[in-house]
């Protein structure tokens, strides 16, 4: 019977009782639950990590401009940008999260990392990653597996849905799963990884979905790039052993517990936050009118 990853302390006890890593429960929870054998599962994350790559690129490369025009090629601009705020890896870290995440917003390919709405952090943090510490495909792979079984427990133990839990559901998740996935690449022990996955949550505990004109483009894109700063920070934390002191489990508990009482209008229902804003309303009102104008009338369209 494979582990089932209800809890952080049962995969922890697992890995001990069992004599497996991190990453091989995962393998074997996908091979005995899904029916997946390990070379499957391994050939379609290295796929997945193409295609996070691939949205890097094409993010930084290519037009980005959303149809509602709110989002214009602000990785690009991040980018190249020459007066680093605090470092060139910084710069980096932060434009690549921002440019996968408008590729999304873009109706481009991307990852769903746990989701698309949080899809730009992922990649970002794990291409700045490999880049800095020049780390093979095969770490990053297992680092996903890592970042899988930790999206599994939060999914069980509170969301992984804005429409459940708020953007901490989202981009919340993603940014424990990137933290954790720089801990284990970076050879941290279970404990270090748990820890980074706990004092990321703790910094983004309460983030409201508020999507402008129910859009996943503002503010989602540049909490994307939020994310994966917090990721990295909680990381390097983690790695210093210094304790989130509420353990991992209680952490996700709470998130559970916020994004259950968090009223309706803060959870992409659009109908709050910067959404309800005097601006907010005023895009959404031009960009309902627009999508309007521009669908065909039933005179264009017959034959």
């Amino acid at each position: 019977m494979a582990f089932l990853f209800e809890s952080f302390e049962g995969w922890k006890e697992y890995c001990i009782k069992h004599q497996r890593t991190l990453e091989q429960v995962v393998l074997e929870y996908e091979q005995q639950q899904k029916g997946r054998t390990p070379e499957e599962t391994l050939s379609g994350l290295q796929k997945a990590w193409d295609v996070m790559k691939d949205a890097v690129h094409t993010g930084l490369e290519e037009d980005m401009t959303s149809r509602s025009g709110m989002i214009n090629n602000g990785a690009k601009k991040v980018y190249r940008y020459p007066k680093p705020v605090l470092s060139k890896e910084f710069q980096q870290l932060i434009s690549r999260a921002l440019a996968a995440k408008e590729v999304n917003s873009c109706m481009g390919r991307v990852v769903a990392a746990p989701t698309a709405g949080a899809s730009g952090i992922m990649p970002g943090v794990l291409y700045t990653l490999q880049e800095i510490h020049h780390l093979g495909d095969k770490k990053i792979i297992d680092a996903m597996l890592v970042a899988a079984g930790i999206a599994l427990i939060m999914e069980q133990k509170a969301s992984i849905s804005g429409a459940v839990g708020g953007c901490q559901a989202e981009t919340g998740t993603a940014a424990a799963m990137g933290a954790g996935a720089i801990v284990f690449c970076l050879d941290g022990n279970i404990d270090q990884v748990f820890n980074a996955v706990a004092i990321t949550v703790q910094c983004m505990l309460g983030l409201v979905c508020d999507p402008v004109a129910g859009l996943v483009e503002v503010p989602c894109v540049v909490r994307n790039a939020s994310a994966a700063a917090i990721a990295n920070s909680s990381a390097q934390i983690a790695l210093a052993d210094v304790s989130s002191v509420i353990p991992v489990d209680e952490v996700i508990e709470a998130m559970g517990e916020i994004g259950a009482s968090m009223e309706t209008r803060y959870k992409e229902t659009a109908l709050g936050g910067l959404a309800a804003t005097k601006t907010g309303k005023a895009i959404a009102k031009k960009v309902l009118i627009h999508d309007i104008e521009i669908l065909p009338n039933e005179e264009n369209t017959s034959a």
